[in-house]
């Protein structure tokens, strides 16, 4: 799959991410200091799915109607990037064919995507 990972998510996230396989770009190494506008459009006309910690995506889709091609909102206690993996390890495990063109809000305890 091909993930952008936010800057907020950090370089250690891309790094597990590129380790499996996937094909990721991450913003903190490729374009430090990129708005969320420029994320947002470059996931969605490049079709990446984006891995963010910053709930100013959700209002940019849901409220902006910005088109996107999946979002992963982490909304987590613990912000250590080996909880961000941990969690991340789980929700591919589990739901790796319902990410595409989803919005996924995700916690230590839950997993919820838009509309269910």
């Amino acid at each position: 799959m091909r993930y952008l990972v936010d800057e907020c998510t950090g370089p250690t996230v891309a790094r597990w991410l590129h380790s499996l396989g996937h094909e990721v770009f991450s913003v903190h190494d490729e374009a430090r200091g990129m708005g969320d506008n420029d994320v947002l459009e470059k996931a969605a006309s490049e079709n990446w799915i984006l891995i963010t910690n910053d709930k100013d995506f959700g209002e940019m889709i849901f409220r902006h109607q910005h088109k996107h091609r999946g979002v992963i909102l982490l909304r987590l206690e613990d912000e250590r990037s080996t909880k961000k993996i941990e969690v991340l390890k789980q929700l591919l495990e589990q739901y790796s064919e319902r990410l595409p063109n989803r919005f996924v809000t995700v916690t230590e305890k839950q997993v919820r995507f838009s509309g269910d």
